[in-house]
Formats: structure tokens, C-alpha cells, sequence
């Protein structure tokens, strides 16, 4: 499994769990999202400073932090 801010631009990803680290409410925000185990997810804009960085989730562009990508692990479906 890999971190979700190790996606590069035009892989595909599909979130296998939230970080345990991941508590309360953003937690619940992500889960909100639609991140969710087996959600299908791919970097949708790059950032110059990688922080923010956009992500098509379920149809629709969600810009997430660093540290919020981080809490988000993947497993990379496309290389």
C-alpha cells in the first residue's frame, strides 16, 4: 500500500483504509467525501508547491493538503 500524495499525474488509485491516525472529524469530513475503501481516485490538478492537490473523487474535484493525503492509503491500479 502507498500513500495517496504518492499519486502521480494520470495514475488511477483505489483508497484501501484510512490511517488510524485519522480520528474525529476529519475523519468523518473524508468519509463525507466519498473516501472510502474501493473509491477510485486520481490526481486531477497538479500544484507547483504540491500543497494543496485537486483529486477526482466520485465525479467531482476535491482539493485535499498534504497532511490529509497522507492519512489516505491506496493501492496504485494503473502505472
Amino acid at each position: 500500500m502507498k500513500l495517496l500524495t504518492d499519486l502521480r499525474h494520470n495514475q488511477v488509485a483505489r483508497v484501501k483504509k484510512l490511517d488510524d491516525s485519522c480520528q474525529g472529524f476529519e475523519r468523518f469530513r473524508l468519509l463525507d467525501l466519498g473516501v472510502v475503501p474501493g473509491t477510485k481516485i486520481r490526481v486531477a490538478l497538479d500544484n507547483p508547491l504540491n500543497d494543496p492537490i485537486g483529486y477526482w473523487i466520485r465525479g467531482a474535484v476535491i482539493a485535499l493538503r498534504k497532511e490529509q493525503s497522507d492519512k489516505i492509503l491506496v493501492e496504485i491500479i494503473n502505472e
